[in-house]
């Protein structure tokens, strides 16, 4: 857990600054009771750096999750839930957790700096696009939440995209994707799994084989733990990562089956 070591053991520095760097700071200023005054600075991880990659995106995903749930002006259960299984998932220990409810919290602030913050976790991001995709997997199950995404909140969610270099084509092909794994998640009848099963897969119940095993490879590539891992996911969420690659795994199984 070394991004983690290093934001907690005093080279804070290495956080760059700016809008993000703000926000973490917010986040550590809460749980070091003496603020952040005593911590030296560390600048040796420069962009694109793996440990710099990991705390961008922690501090981007609880930060913009708390954004997104205070959006329609409050925050429900269900999102808060969705939260906490993130964090279980993550199995972040009590200072974690306790930065990452810090973080939840700016995020729903109302002079959150939302463009500035998706500027730079793109920049940061460093053209990792699959790293950029599942970041906005978890931010899209955040709306999913409550088992519907209403108008407000896809408008919403559909700006993220756009400030992150999604196309609205590109933005509504993720939006089916994720709503075919949240049906099949909950789908107890077979025709209804199939059916979810394509829309998890991105493919028409007609494509050809070639196109079905072609779109399976490709959902694998984009969500596969290690390569994610390795381009700046927090080693934390390498279970949200298999969990996503379990399900496209088992819809895939389930069309070869059908057909």
């Amino acid at each position: 857990m070394s991004w983690w070591g290093k934001v907690v053991g005093g080279t804070f520095g290495f956080m760059m600054g700016g809008p993000l760097g703000a926000v973490l700071g917010a986040a550590l200023g809460n749980y070091f009771d003496g603020g952040l005054d005593g911590l030296s600075l560390d600048d040796s991880l420069g962009l694109g750096a793996t440990e710099r990659v990991q705390s961008v995106f922690f501090t981007t995903t609880f930060a913009l999750m708390g954004y997104v749930a205070k959006s329609d002006g409050k925050v429900t259960i269900d999102e808060i839930a969705m939260a906490e299984r993130v964090m279980d998932q993550m199995r972040l220990n009590p200072q974690q957790r306790t930065v990452a409810i810090n973080l939840f919290n700016e995020g729903k602030k109302p002079d959150f700096p939302i463009h500035e913050v998706l500027a730079q976790f793109k920049r940061e991001s460093f053209r990792r696009r699959n790293l950029i995709q599942i970041f906005l997997e978890i931010i899209v199950a955040t709306a999913f939440a409550d088992g519907r995404l209403d108008a407000r909140e896809k408008t919403l969610i559909e700006g993220i995209a756009r400030d992150l270099g999604y196309s609205k084509p590109e933005f509504d092909a993720l939006i089916s994707r994720l709503s075919g794994q949240a049906h099949f998640a909950d789908s107890e009848s077979s025709k209804d799994k199939i059916k979810a099963s394509y829309e998890l897969l991105g493919v028409s119940p007609k494509c050809s084989e070639a196109e079905l095993k072609k779109a399976y490879r490709r959902q694998m590539n984009q969500h596969h733990p290690d390569k994610l891992v390795a381009k700046g996911l927090p080693e934390e969420m390498i279970d949200i990562a298999t969990e996503k690659t379990q399900a496209i795994k088992a819809a895939y199984d389930l069309i070869k089956e059908q057909r």
